[in-house]
């Protein structure tokens, strides 16, 4: 019996409706360390992913640890997407084990998980770990993450993937929240992200609609 195709979306592909994004330690003294990628990238990913969730309005939480006194302020680019805000401040190296934290992941109730931050063998692996033990689907944005070196960065992730975590990168979460070019309401909105953020292919799409008026729709 042949299956039929239909031209609808994978089930595990995720919308703005569906999960709650947790960006995490994306702070001064946790950045100082991180040698796994370079600050510039770094930053330039977490502010396409910040400024992705803000714009297709998913549930977003911004958690700290030792704001004030160790690890200094959040990164602009990550704070500047969601003004009021607040950001939960932590003593637990594992976001999952802070009470405030749960009590927001449990008011927004999505059973989705998707993480970035500083480091990944710590900060996003406890998170990650604990989340997939309770049930959730958790989704981490591989270069939206930092670690002390390039091989704590890849041991943490290829840890996640094995216990089940989904390894995603920042370009990607930003065009799977899209997903269609003729999704005129957001269209603006994500070639704009992606001129500001998306490095080369944020180039080439300056110059398209610049040179030729191009569109992708």
């Amino acid at each position: 019996m042949p299956i039929n195709a239909t031209p609808t979306p994978g089930a595990s592909l995720l919308n703005a409706q569906d999960h709650t994004l947790v960006m995490i330690d994306f702070q001064s003294q946790m950045a100082f360390a991180t040698h796994s990628i370079d600050a510039i990238t770094l930053r330039s990913n977490a502010g396409l992913v910040a400024s992705a969730a803000a714009g297709f309005e998913v549930s977003t939480i911004l958690t700290t640890v030792a704001e004030k006194s160790f690890s200094g302020p959040m990164f602009d680019e990550v704070t500047a997407p969601f003004p009021g805000q607040a950001l939960l401040d932590r003593t637990s190296m594992n976001t999952w084990e802070d009470a405030a934290v749960i009590r927001r992941i449990n008011e927004i109730g999505k059973d989705r998980i998707v993480l970035a931050g500083l480091w990944t063998s710590v900060c996003i692996v406890g998170p990650a770990l604990s989340a997939l033990d309770q049930g959730f689907e958790v989704y981490v944005i591989a270069d939206a993450c930092g670690d002390v070196s390039v091989e704590a960065h890849n041991r943490a992730m290829e840890r996640m993937v094995q216990a089940g975590a989904r390894p995603i990168t920042s370009l990607q979460y930003l065009l799977e929240l899209q997903r269609d070019w003729a999704r005129t309401g957001t269209y603006d909105m994500t070639t704009g992200i992606a001129k500001k953020f998306g490095g080369g292919y944020g180039i080439g799409i300056t110059y398209a609609k610049t040179m030729f008026g191009a569109h992708e729709g």
